[in-house]
């Protein structure tokens, strides 16, 4: 039996996917999907260990997302940041939070801004040590250095470009 050179396998989930050309993408796909579902665990394992374990991942990205640079922010704002475009999901995911006493809100004229409590900001920086304790420590440097993750991270906003014209694309169809 012959075996395969292990650059020539195909790691992908779903066979019909990456067959002929661009059989790369289905590979970065399967990548990006088991990638996901890691970062979900983990970013709720986190909250959980910085004492929050009822949030969802998109209550914990809204939550961060609230108190980035201390800014108040819109729904149309924290939804537009996210890239997400169910408005709706990110509205449960504020009234979750106000709720839970993470949020505060304030009305203007029509629009409603929201900013993280003094209890969401320290739950925030509690979030931050446990990431630094379990994540950050733990990952080796040579892993990926701080160049390499931002060459990444660009190729990752690049690539969702793409995904959002060719879902606009299939939208037409």
């Amino acid at each position: 039996m012959t075996e395969k050179n292990p650059d020539d396998r195909r790691i992908v989930s779903s066979r019909h996917l990456a067959e002929g050309e661009g059989w790369e993408l289905s590979e970065m796909e399967f990548g990006l999907i088991i990638m996901f579902n890691a970062f979900s665990r983990w970013m709720t394992r986190c909250m959980a260990a910085a004492g929050q374990r009822d949030l969802s991942p998109l209550d914990i990205l809204i939550l961060h997302n609230v108190n980035h640079r201390g800014r108040d922010k819109r729904l149309a704002d924290i939804s537009f940041l996210l890239n997400i475009e169910d408005s709706h999901t990110v509205n449960y995911g504020l009234r979750k939070l106000l709720k839970a006493g993470l949020l505060v809100s304030e009305k203007r004229g029509k629009e409603v801004f929201y900013r993280t409590s003094e209890t969401g900001s320290a739950l925030c920086e509690t979030y931050r040590n446990v990431r630094r304790q379990c994540l950050l420590e733990g990952m080796p440097a040579s892993d990926l250095s701080g160049p390499e993750l931002r060459e990444f991270a660009r190729s990752l906003r690049t690539l969702s470009g793409h995904y959002d014209q060719a879902s606009r694309a299939a939208a037409s169809l």
